[in-house]
């Protein structure tokens, strides 16, 4: 029996575009309450404008200790509760690690790894006060086997896979359930350096997914009656064959 997510009062962060923005949609259609988290203030108000009064925009900077911070106390003010959190903001980096630099593996680790990290601890005592509560992260595919032509990301997706398994089993107690997605290739910002024909034949040959796939994928995760998690959902294009 799927359970109800009306009037629940979910969180996602980069929200602004891709699967955070595909999600935010299938929350809103679901009957949630939805805050856009996002960087981009300009963007967060032409959304929350389209999208309506369920939608509330936090600008918030995960790259900013102070901004990051300020995140979850700020929504709690505002909105007093928060059922839904989905860690979903990140970057990429491909190629091998000589053709990195040390700034942008920083940068990189700090959003895909601090701010997960940093989000779920200041959100845990309030679910855990409360005895319920959903924690969701965006991982990807590249977090369960060796991508050795994208190791820096792959190794910052293999950190939060066992975050988020570790915190699974220290909230299960506290009847929060913790989970992540795991994505293969999505047509989202992350891949902006694709070239147009490269991503064309893609979407063509089936080595793409869509952002709305995955928020399909998370609904399905959140609606599952209390007693059931699913601790990891791994969803590719059909035609990925890289695994």
């Amino acid at each position: 029996m799927a359970s109800d997510l009306k009037d629940k009062i979910a969180v996602v962060t980069g929200a602004a575009s891709g699967i955070g923005l595909a999600t935010t949609k299938a929350l809103l259609d679901q009957g949630a309450k939805v805050v856009l988290v996002d960087r981009n203030q300009e963007a967060l108000a032409t959304l929350t404008a389209e999208l309506g009064e369920r939608a509330f925009g936090q600008v918030t900077d995960l790259l900013d200790p102070q901004s990051c911070d300020a995140m979850i106390p700020q929504i709690l003010d505002k909105l007093g509760q928060i059922d839904i959190l989905h860690c979903n903001a990140g970057s990429y980096i491909g190629g091998d690690l000589t053709e990195t630099t040390p700034g942008a593996i920083d940068r990189m680790l700090n959003l895909n790894v601090n701010a997960v990290m940093k989000n779920v601890h200041d959100v845990a005592p309030h679910m855990i006060a409360r005895q319920t509560g959903d924690i969701v992260v965006t991982c990807s595919v590249a977090g369960h086997f060796p991508t050795y032509w994208e190791p820096v990301y792959s190794g910052s997706k293999w950190a939060i896979t066992s975050f988020v398994q570790g915190m699974r089993r220290q909230m299960v107690p506290h009847g929060v359930r913790v989970a992540q997605i795991s994505p293969g290739p999505v047509v989202s910002a992350l891949l902006a350096d694709w070239p147009e024909e490269n991503l064309r034949k893609a979407r063509e040959t089936g080595g793409l997914i869509e952002p709305e796939d995955v928020a399909e994928a998370i609904i399905f995760m959140l609606t599952r009656k209390r007693t059931v998690t699913i601790r990891d959902m791994i969803i590719l294009p059909s035609n990925f064959d890289r695994v």
